[in-house]
């Protein structure tokens, strides 16, 4: 699954008008009934029936009922608009209110509400996933931005379309990445009149994050605001925000963990002493979890739980509600040296250290502006020449706590990348060979959706995009270890498939018959490893074109996977090697061309990615696991990526080169590409003896898990003939 390629940036572009509260008489078409009972069909939409439609796609913690709510649409007029764009716009004329009345009366003209949690979470937990309740907007990635008179939403080119079907006439669509398009500071700098003041959730927003506002604000005669009386979202969302998740923790086992609490716990306190810091402030969802061998489920299809760590020279604590730490986990911790209490007392004992004049090592790319903001004033660190912080409560977190913003370097933190982050991106050998496992049981059930498809959409049946996923979901739960999937699965028929990360739903999805390009991108979560692969197939006969532009995106595949590269090579050095072929051409893709992947984890990790984005500087490392997937995509026409996860390793070169090691690629994904959709006569004789010994490795390793069903193993030799 794509990674995004830009910085967030504005594509400037004219509002369109507000939504009237009172439409004109029409019909109301829905696709969810939770939401057909909250509307009124009458021939008019009380701000009473939109108030109810909202609160019901909120209610749910279900994530398939608000997607399926927030594409709901209302016809009428031979005017089509996006139901959600009114209900969206009805919270925004609410938050207008909390806006205004924010900081103590003395209001904000601009309020910015991002797409993480207070743990920075790609993917955040339903209770926090503010800025889709606050814009209608489902996608993973970007932020909205309120002010008195206009609202904007900006993300980068996986979700261009996507955002354009679901943002409502009120808001504009900032198109991430294009040029001349400013940073968000900049917009606000340059946009808002002098005095503004911009408010903030410092609990949302990284140290990294705040100080780069605040500059940039001061230096254009405005002012950022932290507002500390409770998310202003919140307060808009009222009773119908979902509650916090309560799934229980489990264990990973250390069969698939490969290395214990304490030896894990031993290294990192040696980081420690190394930095000078005498507490870790662990944040990261994906780190918690990595480091105390635990999994949990409040965050669907990553397996996490909502928790803060700080590990100190002889102790280690774990921040969590206590619910969901059963007798077993609770053992676990124990014994490992860790120990429990609950998830709000972390501010306390974060002052507590920094009274204590602990040195608090806080990646400030990932910790929370509210934390360093809170243990400086306890140390009793403020601005040179600055008055006495402002003290206002925070009503969600445990009490009365004071934030000044402050951007000078501070005595009391090493600010400092997170030290787990890399410890867990380069895979031990237990955890290596769980994600080859993985791999081989998905590759059972891929193989065999793709031989069904083959045979049912081939044969003339026609299903749709849900029932392709549905029958996907159905084969990988069928294989030993299965968790849940690893994201939700991406089944683009047609022009579907040129909406990067989109997403399926009744009765707004596609037909996938003879005549479709169909891309499907899913990947599963295992006990062992997590899975994330895409394949392109056609099940009639597809055009030349599309057969070019597949076979482009092939060899710019082949040339990554077969990419032999030094020590301390970026993949930033790499990604050309995956585009050139479609730069030959004239094409390109808006998403990078690599992300790393957690050991039964989330499916998207860093520190590295292979990508064009020059700040990513990481190297790539042995036993990193990284995603190979260049694409193409052709607006509501077709989209075409093909996606293998790749283990780097050592490779045995002739030399060594300045006593460097040198490093390739080892395939975990064993799934046949369409050989049909591959123009042999555009490939290297290179290239082609790729193929076909990909194609020789997937029988090899795959077919020996199909030995119990013979038209499934005669349909995975058939499609690894050589070319």
């Amino acid at each position: 699954m794509p990674l995004q390629l830009w910085r967030s940036g504005l594509q400037l572009s004219v509002c369109g008008p507000r939504l009237s509260s009172k439409l004109p008489a029409r019909h109301t078409r829905t696709r969810h009934p939770l939401i057909t009972s909250r509307l009124d069909s009458s021939g008019t939409t009380s701000r009473t029936a939109l108030k109810q439609a909202a609160a019901a796609t909120r209610r749910s913690n279900c994530r398939a009922v608000r997607t399926f709510a927030s594409t709901m649409q209302v016809v009428g007029d031979g005017t089509e608009v996006s139901a959600p764009g009114k209900i969206a716009d009805y919270n925004v004329e609410q938050l207008r209110k909390e806006m205004a009345a924010a900081d103590g009366g003395r209001g904000v003209s601009a309020y910015i509400i991002p797409s993480e949690d207070p743990h920075m979470s790609e993917y955040a937990p339903s209770c926090d996933e503010r800025r889709h309740f606050i814009s209608g907007f489902t996608g993973s990635a970007g932020t909205a931005v309120v002010t008195t008179d206009s609202a904007a939403l900006w993300t980068d080119g996986r979700y261009f379309l996507q955002a354009e079907q679901q943002l409502g006439p009120g808001w504009t669509l900032m198109r991430a990445g294009t040029p001349k398009c400013p940073e968000i500071q900049d917009w606000l700098a340059s946009s808002l009149p002098d005095g503004s003041r911009v408010g903030i959730d410092p609990f949302l927003h990284t140290v990294t994050n705040a100080k780069q506002l605040t500059e940039k604000l001061k230096e254009s005669g405005k002012l950022l605001v932290p507002i500390l009386e409770g998310n202003l979202v919140d307060k808009v969302w009222g009773a119908d925000r979902p509650a916090p998740p309560k799934a229980p923790l489990r264990i990973h086992k250390m069969e698939h963990a490969g290395q214990s609490v304490q030896d894990k716990l031993i290294k990192l306190r040696k980081d420690m002493q190394e930095a000078g810091a005498g507490a870790l402030l662990v944040t990261a969802l994906d780190e918690v979890a990595w480091l105390l061998n635990l999994r949990g489920g409040d965050v669907s299809y990553n397996p996490v739980f909502v928790s803060y760590v700080v590990v100190e020279r002889q102790t280690a604590t774990l921040y969590v509600d206590q619910q969901k730490v059963g007798e077993e986990v609770a053992k676990h911790l124990k014994e490992s040296g860790v120990e429990v209490k609950d998830y709000n007392a972390l501010l306390g004992d974060i002052k507590t250290l920094a009274q204590s004049h602990t040195k608090l090592w806080a990646d400030p790319t990932k910790v929370s502006y509210a934390i360093t903001a809170s243990a400086r004033q306890a140390a009793g660190e403020g601005l040179p020449g600055k008055a006495s912080p402002r003290k206002r409560p925070r009503t969600d977190n445990g009490g009365t706590e004071s934030i000044e913003m402050a951007t000078h370097a501070s005595a009391l933190f090493v600010e400092k990348g997170s030290p787990i982050a890399l410890a867990k991106a380069i895979k031990n050998k237990v955890e290596v060979q769980g994600m080859r496992e993985a791999h081989l049981r998905d590759s059972v059930a891929l193989c065999g959706l793709l031989a069904f498809l083959e045979k049912e959409i081939g044969g003339g049946r026609v299903m749709d995009e849900v029932e392709v996923d549905a029958e996907l979901t159905a084969r990988r739960k069928a294989q030993p270890g299965f968790v849940e999937a690893s994201f939700p699965t991406i089944a683009g028929a047609g022009g579907n498939g040129a909406i990067i990360h989109y997403r399926a739903e009744k009765g707004s999805c596609k037909k996938v018959d003879k005549d479709t390009l169909l891309l499907l991108d899913s990947g599963g979560q295992f006990d062992c490893g997590t899975t994330d692969v895409t394949r392109t197939m056609h099940f009639g006969t597809p055009t030349d074109h599309q057969k070019m532009c597949f076979t482009r995106v092939l060899q710019g595949h082949i040339g990554l996977d077969q990419a032999i590269f030094p020590e301390g090579t970026p993949g930033l050095a790499l990604d050309t090697l995956a585009r050139a072929p479609l730069w030959s051409l004239g094409l390109n893709y808006r998403h990078g061309t690599g992300h790393g992947v957690g050991a039964a984890l989330n499916v998207h990790e860093g520190p590295h990615s292979i990508s064009t984005r020059l700040w990513v500087t990481q190297p790539l490392m042995a036993g990193m696991i990284v995603s190979n997937e260049p694409g193409y995509y052709e607006d509501n026409a077709f989209g075409i990526r093909i996606e293998n996860l790749l283990h780097i390793r050592e490779a045995d070169t002739p030399f060594k080169f300045g006593d460097q090691s040198y490093f390739g690629f080892e395939r975990l994904t064993m799934i046949p590409l369409q050989r049909k959709m591959i123009l042999t006569d555009v490939l290297s004789k290179k290239e082609i003896e790729w193929v076909n010994a990909y194609h020789k490795e997937v029988l090899e390793k795959a077919s020996p898990r199909m030995q119990h069903d013979k038209d499934l193993l005669a349909w995975v030799k058939k499609n690894t003939q050589p070319l």
